[in-house]
């Protein structure tokens, strides 16, 4: 087998569950996600994920203009809990054994997270979602991922959007834009290049942990990315080139 990755962390937005939709949860891209994590757990991949609540909490952000910060950051983490009940019961359909383990205490449909328990689970070949953020409002779910990554030691964050890597200006706007292979963290900071918030970035700059950034909707690219195919997305590395 050609080398790869053991232990991953996913991180997905919500936004990308919307498919083609303007709302809610398009089945056709939950069952695609599904699909492409049941191929890595058939190569004996350990998999966590987290993913985001915007699908859903954009929806109500205009009934939260006023609100109280800490309230609505805490909407946005039971956002995140709906996004992965749902993706939960795609991937246990196509017989993918998962546990889901949320940082905010809710025992009727998901463990609290405790680190050694998502680390046995992993060995033991089980999918790992991680729900409500990290917990603590004025966090993002991109610093949940850091944070999950570095405790359960995963070997990279692979983080899938819709885009196929990280370029240095918006492709969508500059038809000249330059996709970067890899690319040094320093100069992601250096260059204001949007990828995760300071917070998660920071966190995986003190911790070495590499970030991957590649087009999670293209078929297959997962399976190219844990099996460090360079051709696809964009690395991250934390080591001056």
């Amino acid at each position: 087998m050609a080398d790869h990755y053991k232990r991953i962390l996913l991180k997905l937005s919500g936004e990308a569950l919307l498919g083609e939709q303007g709302h809610g949860i398009d089945a056709k891209m939950l069952s695609h996600y599904a699909n492409e994590i049941k191929s890595l757990q058939h190569m004996g991949i350990e998999v966590s994920i987290v993913i985001g609540g915007g699908n859903i909490f954009r929806g109500v952000r205009g009934a939260t203009e006023g609100m109280d910060r800490v309230q609505g950051d805490y909407m946005g983490m039971l956002a995140t809990m709906i996004n992965s009940m749902a993706l939960q019961d795609a991937l246990e359909r196509k017989g993918v054994h998962t546990r889901l383990m949320s940082a905010i205490r809710m025992e009727e449909i998901a463990e609290p997270y405790i680190r050694r328990r998502a680390i046995r689970h992993l060995e033991k070949g089980r999918v790992i979602i991680f729900g409500a953020g990290t917990g603590n409002p004025y966090f993002t779910t991109d610093t949940a991922a850091s944070l999950r990554a570095i405790e359960i030691e995963s070997e990279v964050i692979l983080k899938g959007t819709r885009v196929d890597g990280i370029y240095d200006s918006d492709p969508e706007k500059n038809d000249n834009a330059e996709k970067f292979d890899i690319i040094d963290g320093d100069e992601v900071l250096n260059r204001r290049l949007d990828v995760m918030d300071l917070t998660a970035f920071t966190l995986c700059r003190d911790n070495k942990t590499p970030i991957i950034v590649f087009n999670m909707n293209e078929e297959g690219n997962l399976i190219k990315v844990v099996n460090k195919d360079t051709s696809v997305g964009t690395t991250v590395v934390w080591d001056k080139m």
